[in-house]
């Protein structure tokens, strides 16, 4: 079975319950006019609204779908990070389960693969549905660290992308707990393209990137592909030395001629306060990349699976034994 499988499709589940039965009809619809063997695997994300058990129930029809249950909740870019362990297409294409990324466009992804791009990213051409403050937001975030990451992250792009099996085989050794995937699937190189759709309003439910998780993923993104904010710091202090510098003849010059302008404890305090601010940014920012350095040495596994793919296979044959 395994080497028979061509397309991966990759959708991780966080409390999706009304959005799955639309999912899983429009991907088997799309999927099966690409001619070729195929499978679903949908994550679990630690879902508390049932979600897990019709993940359950599509499994046990369609052998087709392949579920991977979490122990608990373990994140959107790490539930993906298991899709891809456990895939076994050719090609793998990761959507979320939300229908804002129509199943449809992943024709026109296996068509650019098909053609010898390797990675074949979905390009937002426009949103339905969405704020202003988000859109205005989203477009802030893409073309802020496209100027200062170390690699060109196309812009408007999300995770919905195709990947060959030999850019995912790449991309499985990186285990960094502080994943920022789309970051990464730019970082390993290959032939990559784009492909336009128009993005759709969400079918059902709340959104799982409410504005303090997209600014968590920002900075995840920022520490993991850029020095700028380590940087920063070392420019914030010559800032601060150059202006003291500056300051220091000045300030004899004016006490010499009996000038009024720095007695008091009001321009102390400023530059007490001026000076903190500077060196606790500069902690602060040293501070993330410490932990994120910490996160890693630790060794710990990214996820924890509950059941996987095999435990629904060896109870499916199982059950077909019985009968």
């Amino acid at each position: 079975m395994e080497d028979q499988v061509v397309f991966s499709i990759i959708a991780p589940i966080f409390n999706e319950l009304e959005n799955l039965p639309i999912l899983y009809q429009r991907i088997t619809d799309v999927m099966n006019k690409a001619s070729e063997p195929w499978e679903l695997i949908l994550i679990d994300d630690g879902s508390s609204d049932g979600s897990s058990e019709l993940i359950k129930e599509l499994a046990s029809k369609d052998a087709r779908v392949r579920p991977v249950i979490f122990a608990r909740n373990f994140g959107h870019q790490i539930a993906v990070t298991a899709g891809l362990d456990y895939s076994r297409g050719k090609a793998v294409t990761i959507i979320d389960a939300d229908m804002q990324d129509p199943p449809e466009v992943i024709l026109d992804l296996i068509q650019k693969w098909r053609e010898g791009y390797e990675v074949v990213y979905a390009v937002r051409a426009e949103r339905e549905g969405e704020t202003w403050f988000k859109t205005f937001t989203a477009s802030l975030f893409y073309r802020f660290i496209f100027r200062i990451t170390d690699i060109k992250i196309p812009l408007d792009t999300g995770d919905f992308r195709l990947m060959d099996r030999k850019v995912v085989n790449v991309m499985n050794t990186m285990r960094e707990h502080h994943r920022f995937l789309r970051g990464m699937s730019a970082w390993v190189g290959f032939k990559q393209v784009g492909v336009s759709y128009k993005r759709a309003a969400r079918f059902a439910g709340s959104t799982k990137y409410p504005f303090k998780k997209m600014l968590r993923l920002a900075l995840t993104a920022i520490t993991g592909f850029s020095y700028v904010p380590l940087q920063l710091a070392t420019y914030l202090g010559f800032i601060a030395a150059g202006i003291s510098i500056i300051a220091i003849p000045i300030v004899a010059v004016m006490r010499f001629t009996g000038s009024q302008s720095f007695f008091g404890q009001a321009t102390t305090l400023v530059a007490v306060l001026f000076l903190g601010g500077v060196q606790l940014i500069s902690l602060g920012i040293l501070g993330e990349y410490i932990g994120r350095i910490y996160d890693e040495v630790k060794g710990r596994p990214l996820y924890i699976v509950s059941q996987s793919p095999a435990d629904f296979e060896n109870k499916n044959n199982t059950h077909q034994e019985n009968k």
